[in-house]
């Protein structure tokens, strides 16, 4: 049976319960699309005019000027800059639900500000009708995520189509009731907002305690360390690759990849978050055809996982727990285990820290989507101490911490999860 789309909202203030159902409107009646940076290559970004990076979009529902990357632009180039209430979309991802993402421009830049060329924008013929706050939360609705999802095109990796997106109709309600909606879900921003703050500072904390237990610049041996381990010596700088084995997953065809979970599990990029292997419906994909070749791309127990491309690449870090032993690890997926002279915990610590992060950005110069090699994440340069017990031990103590941030981390998902309920009664959605 197909869909088709519930103009009234489940949950409505008393104010609008009389105002009947909202407008339905194709995105092209909403405003005119402008293009990103044309022309550019490698070498111009680093330095010059300020512009919207990919990731920027990706992650954000309203873009923060301050974390805008830089471009060189001459006087006499042709490029579109950016305004108060252009909505920017993604047009390329590794799966349909994560295609056609957007961000809005909430408030006026104080300079001139440009997009990136693997995203587009919609300039609102009137942002009272089309108003940004609103539209941050419009084109983040369920009934957005379903439709243009619908609309992606690909196989491992998929794509917009302009003139598909355009032809999308999405529901808007009038001015005043934008307003109450937009005003409801900024105010539980605010206190996700809130709790990440104090998950940051945990962060700074563990961060801190890091800068501590490792050696810094200049130094061979650490600020503090552990009494049992003070004399034995300096610590040793070398390339990560001397510790580990890493692999890299298997390319299988479109067709080889399904839904049907009596299928072995695949682990993509797309399962990879923050600290932890994430599964649903919508992001599981399955294998059904011959194992026997596949074997050597089994994941085991405690190894180390690493989204090599996306927005957040460099982030994207987990370990393989027993739920997910002997997922078949595809491509675009580092799987890394320590050697002898390496505890895992230990290993595990410096793909999770800000200075793998920092080494990620340092290597990928890309203005498109982000990415890393083998070669490069086993270019990594790490100090290591020469007693694996004295790795052990300061493992210990950072993972300890690790449990209180993953604690604080899962009330914010838990506000997260009831701000994505309050969205699906505020938005109409689609039905049966």
């Amino acid at each position: 049976m197909s869909k088709k789309k519930k103009l009234t909202p489940e949950l409505r203030f008393p104010d609008f319960e009389n105002d009947g159902d909202w407008a339905e409107k194709k995105i092209s009646e909403l405003g005119i699309t402008i293009n990103g940076l044309t022309g550019k290559s490698g070498e111009d970004f680093g330095t010059g005019k300020s512009y919207v990076t990919y990731k920027q979009v990706f992650d954000n529902s309203i873009i923060d000027y301050q974390k805008c990357g830089k471009v060189e632009i001459d006087e006499n180039e042709n490029q579109n800059t950016l305004q108060k209430g252009d909505i920017l979309y993604t047009t390329s991802s590794e799966t349909p639900d994560e295609v056609g993402f957007a961000s809005v421009l909430v408030d006026s830049p104080k300079e001139d500000i440009y997009l990136n060329s693997f995203c587009f924008a919609l300039r609102p013929f009137e942002l009272e009708k089309t108003q940004p706050q609103f539209s941050r939360y419009l084109f983040h609705s369920p009934i957005y995520r379903t439709s243009v999802s619908a609309i992606a095109q690909g196989s491992t990796r998929y794509n917009l189509s302009k003139v598909a997106f355009l032809n999308l109709k999405v529901p808007i309600p009038n001015p005043q009731e934008q307003q109450k909606i937009a005003s409801c879900l900024s105010s539980l921003d605010e206190v996700i907002a809130g709790q990440t703050q104090k998950l940051d500072l945990l962060k700074d904390h563990k961060k801190g305690l890091m800068q501590n237990l490792f050696p810094q610049e200049g130094k061979k041996v650490p600020k503090y360390r552990f009494k049992e381990f003070e004399k034995d010596g300096a610590w040793m700088l070398k390339e990560v690759d001397d510790f580990i084995d890493l692999f890299s997953g298997i390319a299988l065809k479109g067709e080889e990849i399904c839904d049907d979970e009596s299928g072995m599990p695949i682990l993509r990029g797309i399962n990879i978050t923050e600290g932890y292997i994430r599964h649903s419906k919508e992001i599981d994909k399955y294998y059904l055809g011959t194992l026997e070749k596949l074997k050597r791309y089994f994941v085991k127990e405690n190894d180390i996982v690493i989204a090599m491309d996306g927005s957040k690449v460099g982030k994207n870090v987990a370990l393989v727990g027993k739920s997910d032993e002997n997922a078949i690890l595809i491509q675009r997926v580092a799987r890394i285990r320590a050697n002898k002279k390496a505890d895992f915990s230990f290993i595990y610590q410096f793909f999770i820290s800000d200075n793998f992060r920092t080494y990620v950005d340092s290597v990928n110069t890309s203005s498109g989507i982000p990415h890393i090699s083998a070669q490069q994440i086993k270019n990594y340069k790490v100090w290591f101490p020469p007693n694996i017990k004295e790795q052990q031990k300061i493992a210990s103590c950072l993972s300890a911490l690790d449990e209180v941030i993953t604690a604080q981390t899962e009330r914010i998902e838990e506000l997260k999860h009831h701000k994505s309920g309050l969205m699906q009664s505020l938005f109409p959605k689609m039905i049966e």
